[in-house]
């Protein structure tokens, strides 16, 4: 993975002036360039949904890799083959962007979450996958002292890849490059035991659980009432349907009524002229009989 990783930005490196004529140089951009750079020109809905899913694709590789400069890299390859020349500095910013807006809808309801962000879906099951992924880590990683930390660090990384982009030492940064992560190994650790750390990893973990039982009931509560809605306008539906047909065979059955009506009073007259032909020729014969 990372030889393949090398081998993309080495390639970057050689045709960087095809691709991204506009940042040779993304990693000494000034932010007013890379600000610039996310902005102009603007990113169309398909490109990115496009950055959306090549991101996703990627993320447990973001999560599990010490240094995020190369992925982007790829990120802005795998853009490149779209036919979307985006640098990596500029894949990054958007992306930033994406998780900013995507935090400020977890207080809203998911239909309101739509409207505000029309790509609050497809940031959704990214992060569902993601905690999905650490609820199935620490459930493999059992208890203990090394499993406590696990669970701590699999909770703080929820967000700490996106939040590790902040970082302007990206070089530096440790494996999980959260400062959550980083001072109670170097600070907290010396002060207090592993005890305190082990129970407030187990509430963060509970509060992770939580908080996904929540967003499960949410979403099973959501799904229930949209199939209630759509039930109740199908059984309406269906009555004003039965309805309709209620009336159509009435008036079948009227028309048929009038049909036959009117036959028979076809068939009366027919009868009719037939008696009167008869007299007519009856009389004829009786006059042509006397004359004769």
């Amino acid at each position: 993975g990372h030889q393949h990783q090398l081998h993309h930005l080495q390639y970057l490196k050689k045709h960087s002036h095809h691709v991204h004529p506009q940042s040779q140089t993304p990693e000494i951009a000034s932010p007013a360039t890379v600000a610039a750079g996310d902005r102009f020109p603007q990113w169309s809905l398909e490109e990115t949904k496009e950055l959306i899913a090549i991101r996703g694709e990627l993320d447990q590789t973001f999560m599990e890799t010490k240094r995020n400069k190369l992925l982007w890299e790829v990120v802005s390859n795998k853009m490149r083959d779209k036919s979307f020349l985006r640098s990596p500095e500029q894949c990054k910013c958007k992306w930033k962007n994406l998780v900013t807006r995507f935090k400020g809808c977890e207080t809203m309801d998911a239909e309101s979450a739509r409207q505000q962000f029309p790509f609050y879906d497809d940031m959704d099951i990214i992060f569902t996958s993601r905690m999905q992924r650490m609820i199935w880590v620490e459930s493999e990683g059992g208890g203990g002292g090394a499993s406590g930390t696990t669970r701590k660090r699999s909770h703080s990384e929820q967000f700490s890849s996106d939040e590790e982009e902040e970082n302007v030492n990206e070089e530096l940064v440790d494996i999980s490059n959260d400062p959550k992560i980083l001072n109670p190994k170097k600070n907290i650790g010396k002060k207090r035991k592993g005890g305190i750390s082990n129970s407030n990893a187990s509430n963060s973990v509970r509060e992770v659980l939580d908080e996904f039982m929540r967003h499960h009931m949410r979403m099973e509560n959501e799904w229930i009432e949209r199939w209630e809605a759509r039930e109740k306008e199908r059984a309406e539906r269906e009555e004003e349907w039965r309805g309709k047909m209620e009336e159509i065979e009435k008036e079948r059955v009227k028309m048929e009524r009038m049909w036959r009506d009117r036959e028979d009073q076809r068939r009366s007259r027919e009868e009719m002229r037939a008696e009167k032909r008869d007299s007519l020729i009856s009389a004829l014969l009786a006059k042509l009989t006397r004359d004769g």
